[in-house]
């Protein structure tokens, strides 16, 4: 059977993550081997129990035939199904430890364009906050960014629109299948989207948009984006999800002040006021943020362009620093960082299972990164931020 199938029902396997996924296929080799495995050598991998094991081998029959369902649906509507592997794949989410292994794609835009730019924002928009919008894509034109954004109500739609007005390649990460346009009424915009931009989503077909999907899509936009703007948010919701996963992930953040009075600027406000976020005031701060008022150097990968502010680029991603709190990471400490910040204490095996770093460089890391002062050991191999 052709790769790709084993790939898909793998990523459809009740109860293996994304993260899972890209665990066993780095002990078994491929997608296809992990199904080949019996649930004998599967428990020795680490991580996996026998639960989770006989798990896999009592699914394989059922998924590999939702596989085939899916791979057909695929074709039908012309929808990529696209592997970590896959060099369509977004490099920029590669390097994320908690990244979807596997997206369901539709549209013509590079998903590894040069430049990404996310905007984000309430789904209550006031005048201020679309006609920012507007003003934001009208100013990044100069630039051909690929401009993400979730396909919601309000600042969503607005960036989206803005984007097809200017002839700007705008992707929507939805919070649903591939088949499913939420809300409905934005069926339109989505479809002319695909044109030049296009729709994206780590959800199988028929995924309706339950709300945990929500916060799982805005990790995506993050991971997508060199640079979260922030238009209009409330104290609470997604936009500020958004730009929690953007800072975990060492991009960079800036947000639109408002009117003080303003429920809806509160989250931006608060945003600039805790140093999350730079303030945006004009497209002039994003260029001197991003480096975007250079000249492009012609060599530069799509990663390190737009993080110029905290990359040292070098020509091997293993040797590539992060810039934070005057101290240089490599992309490998930055992704342990990461990871600690978001869980707290771990255990070293777990940290090395959900990075996908083995656990024979992970302990070298780790004490470097002890050296420096930014983790702590605990005692039984655990780890915590200082």
């Amino acid at each position: 059977m052709d790769e790709k199938l084993y790939q898909l029902a793998l990523n459809l396997t009740s109860g293996v993550g994304g993260v899972m996924v890209k665990h066993l296929i780095s002990y078994c080799g491929s997608a296809s081997d992990v199904f080949k495995t019996n649930t004998a050598r599967l428990t020795r991998i680490t991580g996996i129990g026998e639960v989770t094991a006989q798990s896999i081998v009592s699914q394989r029959s059922q998924v590999l035939k939702e596989a085939e369902q899916e791979l057909r649906w695929a074709e039908e509507q012309q929808v990529q199904i696209l592997f970590y592997t896959d060099p369509a794949f977004p490099d920029r989410l590669k390097r994320l430890y908690d990244a979807p292994a596997l997206l369901y794609y539709q549209g013509h835009a590079d998903l590894n364009a040069p430049r990404t730019v996310g905007i984000v924002g309430t789904r209550r928009a006031s005048d201020y906050g679309k006609e920012t919008t507007e003003e934001i894509v009208q100013g990044l034109q100069k630039f051909s960014p690929l401009v993400i954004s979730g396909l919601a109500y309000g600042i969503d739609i607005a960036a989206h629109r803005a984007c097809l007005k200017h002839q700007i390649a705008t992707v929507g990460v939805m919070a649903t299948g591939s088949d499913i346009i939420y809300p409905s009424m934005h069926q339109k915009t989505a479809q002319s989207m695909l044109e030049s931009g296009g729709l994206l989503t780590e959800n199988r077909f028929g995924s309706k948009p339950d709300a945990p999907r929500f916060p799982a899509r805005n990790r995506i936009i993050a991971g997508l984006s060199d640079v979260l703007i922030v238009v209009e948010a409330a104290a609470t919701g997604g936009a500020l999800i958004t730009a929690e996963y953007a800072n975990n992930y060492h991009r960079e953040v800036l947000a639109v002040p408002g009117d003080v009075h303003r429920a809806s600027s509160v989250g931006c406000n608060r945003l600039i006021y805790q140093n999350k976020a730079a303030i945006f005031t004009g497209i002039k701060d994003l260029e001197e943020l991003l480096n975007w008022d250079q000249p492009e150097r012609k060599n530069a990968s799509s990663d390190d362009q737009g993080q110029e502010k905290k990359a040292a680029t070098h020509s091997h991603p293993s040797t590539k620093t992060f810039l934070a709190d005057g101290l240089l990471f490599t992309d490998e400490e930055s992704q342990v960082i990461a990871l600690l910040r978001s869980r707290n204490e771990m255990l070293m095996d777990d940290i090395s299972w959900q990075t996908q770093i083995p656990v024979s460089r992970m302990a070298s890391l780790l004490l470097n990164l002890e050296f420096q002062g930014v983790v702590k050991a605990l005692p039984g191999k655990k780890f915590v931020l200082n």
